[in-house]
């Protein structure tokens, strides 16, 4: 049956009539994104990805020297048990040209140096050395270097190498024994942090920017 509304004495067929205006429809209020708007946000978004990944990019390179600097820090101390506990000489090896780091344990018996686990391999862009600095960190040294070359059990210095020798007693010490502080750095060239051992054993780790020496205490 068709609907039908009555108007007076008329009848309107709604099926074959036409629709009267604002009548039986509603106003569409929602519309879409325009094209400016679009563009707005896109041109937003890009101005802020350009100011956070500067940023980023900075905070992962200081995770990365930091680790490595904690890293090296745990194998001094690891050197330092293994001497007291074996009685005997140990050292952290480290291998300038492969940006490697092991420790090593004197044997006695061979007369020769046994490592201990495996090589730590330093982080991509971080390498050994303290870039263009030249001081050291305070109270450390008189003069900013890396650690000595690395002797073999013959005495002979390993080219590419640089060592921090500890006795049994966990004293840092020379290739005759002599109580003597190092200190050992790595560089991203942005930043330089060097873990220094005193003559009584004492372990910090410091950082400075690579541009010029302003050492602070970690």
């Amino acid at each position: 049956m068709l609907a039908k509304i009555v108007a007076g004495s008329c009848d309107v067929d709604l099926a074959t009539s036409p629709q009267i205006p604002g009548l039986f429809m509603t106003k569409n209020t929602e519309r879409g994104v325009s094209l400016v708007e679009m563009l707005i946000v896109v041109a937003l978004a890009g101005i802020i990805l350009r100011m956070a990944i500067p940023a980023l990019i900075s905070t992962r390179r200081n995770f990365r020297i930091s680790g490595d600097a904690r890293d090296l820090t745990s194998l001094l101390v690891l050197a330092k048990m293994r001497g007291a506990s074996n009685f005997t000489r140990t050292r952290v090896y480290a291998d300038t040209a492969a940006n490697t780091t092991r420790v090593e344990v004197w044997n006695k018996t061979s007369s020769s140096w046994d490592t201990e686990g495996s090589d730590q391999i330093l982080q991509p862009g971080i390498s050994l050395g303290f870039g263009s600095l030249a001081s050291p960190p305070p109270n450390t040294q008189a003069s900013i270097e890396q650690a000595p070359q690395c002797l073999d059990g013959s005495g002979t210095a390993i080219a590419n190498s640089t060592c921090i020798l500890f006795n049994s007693r966990g004293v840092p010490i020379d290739a005759s024994g002599a109580p003597t502080p190092h200190v050992m750095y790595i560089t991203d060239g942005n930043a330089v942090y060097a873990i220094s051992v005193s003559a009584t054993g004492l372990i910090l780790t410091w950082r400075s920017e690579a541009a010029s020496a302003d050492w602070q205490k970690r």
